[in-house]
């Protein structure tokens, strides 16, 4: 670690503290040139991948949008904030755990609806038909059916 005072090179630890929560590490730095002392805080980096959407430009990604697709698809549905939270949770860890820099807005709107498929049929549905675009009724009613054999009910019962 360069010295801040002088520039030097070589320093060394005095001492080395870890926080409360354990995901910051504090450690008191001596200068062995100047003898000035310093503090460095480390903590983990972990950045999520930019989305590469259809149009081929790249945003980084963002929770507060992945979050209101959720409560836009769950609209009046009986499901609770921890529920959404641990599924955006687990889709966050999966993007982390493909450790690539880039990913392309298909695959985490595949990860939003096997999620939305767990947590709710409807919401799923919801999302399904905007998100896969539905041109005609035929290919929506193949999703219900697929959804209802499922839920081991009548497709006229999904609504209940």
């Amino acid at each position: 670690m360069k010295c801040p005072f002088c520039g030097a090179d070589e320093t060394s630890v005095a001492d080395t503290r870890i926080n409360d929560d354990g995901d910051i590490v504090r450690r008191r730095r001596r200068c062995l040139k100047c003898d000035k002392r310093f503090t460095t805080y480390e903590r983990a980096e972990l950045r999520l991948p930019q989305v590469i959407k259809k149009n081929g430009s790249r945003v980084d990604f963002d929770r507060e949008k992945l979050a209101a697709s959720f409560w836009l698809a769950l609209r009046k549905r009986p499901v609770s904030v921890e529920a959404v939270e641990a599924a955006i949770v687990r889709i966050e860890d999966k993007l982390l755990a493909l450790g690539e820099r880039e990913v392309a807005s298909e695959k985490v709107g595949e990860m939003v609806m096997r999620e939305l498929r767990k947590l709710d049929k409807v919401a799923y549905v919801r999302f399904a038909s905007v998100y896969r675009n539905f041109e005609d009724v035929d290919e929506f009613s193949k999703v219900i059916r697929e959804v209802s054999r499922e839920a081991g009910r009548s497709p006229h019962s999904l609504g209940s």
